[in-house]
């Protein structure tokens, strides 16, 4: 039952973090036509081989005002391993305060931050310690770029290995 519970809990999460919505400089977001014609992007994945997933229109521009949540879920034992093709560029500012993608090791927006990512350079393989990532990528008012595709594949984790 404890699992049906933590899977109750992760999509009440998911709900909240899609209604909550995210804005530029703090400003509430107001509902106008153009904020409806917003598109839902982001997927919660499983597949036990891994997979492959991009941003909004990836490789051409990504659309403005976007906010789209990417959680992986390995199997139980496993951890994931991603990695951001070299085809990658989103907007690049001061530590990342616009456009970025941020990585959490867990499924929540409130795991622990693995890292935050914009410019042109792609971020580095990131490994969980455990069996989910949380993905934030999001998109401000302003210069859209090409974005990025990410793939993922899954490793046992390190009681695994070790045969504990």
């Amino acid at each position: 039952m404890i699992y049906g519970r933590s899977l109750f809990h992760i999509v009440a999460s998911l709900i909240i973090l899609h209604l909550s919505g995210a804005t530029k400089k703090g400003t509430e977001k107001q509902t106008t036509s153009e904020t409806q014609k917003s598109v839902q992007c982001g997927t919660w994945t499983k597949h036990a081989e891994g997979g492959i997933f991009t941003s909004p229109n990836y490789p051409s521009k990504y659309p403005p005002d976007r906010e789209c949540i990417y959680i992986i879920e390995a199997a139980p034992r496993q951890c994931i391993e991603l990695y951001f093709d070299e085809k990658y560029s989103i907007e690049p500012s001061w530590e990342c305060k616009f456009d970025h993608i941020e990585v959490r090791d867990g499924p929540f927006g409130f795991s622990p931050i693995i890292g935050r990512f914009c410019g042109q350079q792609n971020p580095p393989v990131i490994k969980s310690s455990g069996r989910f990532l949380w993905i934030k990528f999001f998109a401000d008012g302003e210069l859209e770029s090409m974005g990025f595709s990410a793939r993922y594949n899954f490793t046992p984790d390190l009681l695994t290995v070790l045969g504990l």
